[in-house]
């Protein structure tokens, strides 16, 4: 499997992949410029185990939210989608269908459509009260334990060496928890994290009208008491399992008639 990553023809997908929308930037054309040799150069550090990610460079965005972002170096990014790639397809076959964050054919449109879905089963086309678990995980990309995440990776990959450059992307942020917003890889490895949760909500607690979209998440019922059940065991399972936790105060239980606010959308029970 290293091999397919590490292969010219992969490297060069992920050069057309990395370069998409970005072909008028001076570090494209200047990669491009020199295109087989740079990635000649690339496959020779992955095949020996030499490569070394470049340095990130943080600067901050406001959109509306302030949020630090750490971009990688162009070559680096061409890494990303190479090792995406070969891997990506892997561990969706075990994503829940409601993950909809950072997937082919997903979205939060795809989302949207789904709540509305679960609001007129739950509600039974707004005969009956709905209520509506609106949750956030605290500082979610900052908190992600790496040996974890490895560990959680390592029961679907056995490879060393794919093990290895997955370690070398994790270290460059030099930090043992946290991973750096605007990689690819950082959104993809963040729904192999909370694939867990995924997986606890949906086959141990049962819970059918569930929707996520990377830290943010739903859970539709018509039981409040049944929804103040799941949050504490969902919370408990977080802490234990994943080392996070809800937001406190962006973790709620709400009237959906009251319109709720989710992934930007005002969504009110017989909209």
């Amino acid at each position: 499997m290293y091999e397919k990553i590490s292969a010219f023809d992969n490297l060069l997908f992920a050069f057309k992949k990395a370069k998409k929308g970005k072909t008028k930037r001076r570090y494209v054309k200047r990669f491009q410029r020199n295109l087989k040799e740079n990635l000649l150069k690339l496959q020779e550090e992955l095949i020996n185990q030499t490569y070394q990610p470049c340095k990130l460079k943080t600067f901050i965005l406001q959109d509306p939210k302030t949020r630090k972002i750490s971009k990688s170096a162009f070559r680096d990014r061409v890494v990303h989608h190479a090792l995406c790639n070969i891997i990506v397809p892997i561990f969706e076959k075990s994503f829940i269908y409601d993950s909809h964050a950072n997937q082919i054919g997903k979205g939060t449109l795809k989302a949207i459509e789904r709540f509305d879905k679960f609001k007129r089963k739950v509600s039974k086309n707004n005969s009956r009260k709905c209520y509506v678990l609106k949750a956030d995980i605290k500082h979610y990309f900052q908190e992600v334990d790496h040996e974890k995440l490895l560990d959680i990776i390592k029961r679907r990959l056995t490879g060393e060496k794919i093990i290895w450059l997955i370690e070398q992307i994790l270290n460059n942020y030099k930090s043992e928890k946290g991973m750096p917003l605007g990689n690819l890889t950082s959104q993809f490895f963040a729904n192999v994290y909370l694939n867990e949760l995924d997986q606890f909500v949906k086959h141990k607690l049962r819970a059918k009208c569930y929707i996520r979209y990377v830290d943010d998440f739903v859970i539709l019922h018509n039981s409040k008491e049944q929804l103040n059940i799941w949050k504490s065991e969902i919370n408990r399972f977080l802490k234990e399992k994943l080392e996070l936790e809800l937001h406190p105060n962006k973790s709620q239980i709400l009237k959906l008639k009251k319109g709720i606010k989710f992934l930007g959308f005002r969504i009110f029970l017989s909209s």
